[in-house]
């Protein structure tokens, strides 16, 4: 027997589509708290100092965390190539303005204390909160779009082709459920990143923190029951109406795709997916609960846990869909023909065994090295304060 057939074709396509949600997941939990501070920076911090205090609580692990995206984009590009090669294209313009976002958060680190000037810094500032606030919010529609399904078709031959020019599509992702979705999304990260500051900083700006993450959590709670809602009333769904090959050619049009009335006719089928948006809505609650009681520990471990529901009942719902095509249904992209091959799936996997509880132990080591809270001390004595 050949090595990588210890594992069928069909078993490794499912896992390594949880793998690619657990590294989503893994990017918004840890990343995903970086980016609602620097929404944060403007509003919970009335001096120079307090600003310093916010920018510190995050700027020894940010670059870290980022890691989780690049992990993410690694294996859409080599478990999922057809799948990298669809939404790139057909998202691009808005996947420049998130790496335009994410190109000035570092630069803003580095610069913003560089020079003794408030001007000079409160642009910085603001540059780290547009760090902050663009690649969420652009997340967020995307997937808001997803759910709608892509205006794409695939050739014969498998080539993507778009419905319109570049301008248009941007403009075509800007819809109004999914600016919904991106609301949910960047409400979601600014509770997130209160909930750091309530555990990482102290003082006026803790305080301020709970204040507006109580305001943003609601906000999210709304924001995503109306989500939901006109997911089931006025989104359209899609459906094999074959039976799949689960271990079949990574070919899309061999699939029969249609289109149904609402995607949570997958309720029906598999009603044990209800416990990922029953999470998601629980998490974010005891997350608003536990900024207006002023706990901190347990507050950013429900924020974790809201997110990850949230995050988990999109692909929950889509299953098996990963990107559904609106122009054409039968071109959809599912788990079952857009992966790599066999060998590939399984050569991946051997790697992510054996480096994925590394990078896992070496980010719980330098969290427990740099815990604690972030005082006016801190970034005012000796050392490499930002």
């Amino acid at each position: 027997m050949i090595l990588y057939e210890l594992i069928s074709y069909d078993v490794l396509r499912v896992i390594w589509w949880l793998l690619l949600g657990v590294l989503l997941i893994g990017f918004a939990l840890t990343d995903g708290f970086d980016m609602g501070v620097g929404v944060l920076l403007p509003f919970v911090a009335g001096t120079d100092t307090e600003r310093r205090i916010v920018i510190n609580t995050v700027g020894p692990v940010w670059e870290g965390n980022q890691v989780w995206l690049i992990l993410g984009g690694g294996a859409i590009f080599a478990a999922w190539p057809p799948l990298y090669a669809v939404s790139f294209s057909g998202f691009y313009l808005a996947m420049f303005v998130v790496l335009a976002a994410l190109i000035v958060r570092p630069v803003a680190f580095k610069y913003r204390s560089k020079r003794d000037s408030t001007a000079w810094r409160s642009t910085w500032d603001w540059a780290l909160f547009a760090g902050g606030a663009v690649p969420p919010l652009i997340f967020g529609i995307a997937v808001g779009n997803v759910l709608q399904g892509v205006p794409f078709e695939l050739t014969p031959d498998l080539f993507a082709r778009y419905e319109g020019v570049f301008y248009a599509k941007f403009a075509g992702l800007l819809n109004p459920f999914a600016l919904l979705a991106g609301l949910v999304s960047l409400a979601m990260l600014t509770t997130h990143g209160a909930a750091w500051l309530s555990l990482k900083a102290d003082g006026p700006v803790a305080a301020r923190a709970r204040t507006i993450g109580t305001w943003s959590g609601l906000l999210t709670i709304v924001a995503y029951m109306s989500a939901g809602l006109w997911l089931a009333v006025g989104i359209d769904g899609y459906a094999l109406t074959v039976q799949a090959v689960a271990n079949g050619p990574s070919n899309p049009l061999y699939s029969e795709v249609v289109r149904t009335d609402s995607w949570l006719s997958a309720y029906a089928v598999r009603p044990w997916i209800a416990l990922a948006p029953a999470l998601g809505l629980l998490g974010i609650v005891m997350a608003v609960l536990g900024l207006r009681a002023g706990r901190e520990g347990s507050t950013l471990l429900w924020s974790k846990l809201g997110i990850s529901g949230v995050i988990s009942s999109v692909g929950l719902t889509m299953f098996p869909f990963i990107l559904p095509s609106s122009l054409d249904p039968r071109s959809s992209l599912t788990v079952w023909d857009a992966s790599s091959s066999h060998q590939t799936l399984f050569v991946m996997l051997v790697a992510t065994v054996i480096f994925m509880p590394i990078i896992l132990a070496y980010t719980a080591w330098v969290y427990r090295v740099l815990w604690g809270k972030v005082t006016e001390a801190d970034v005012n004595g000796p050392g490499s304060a930002y």
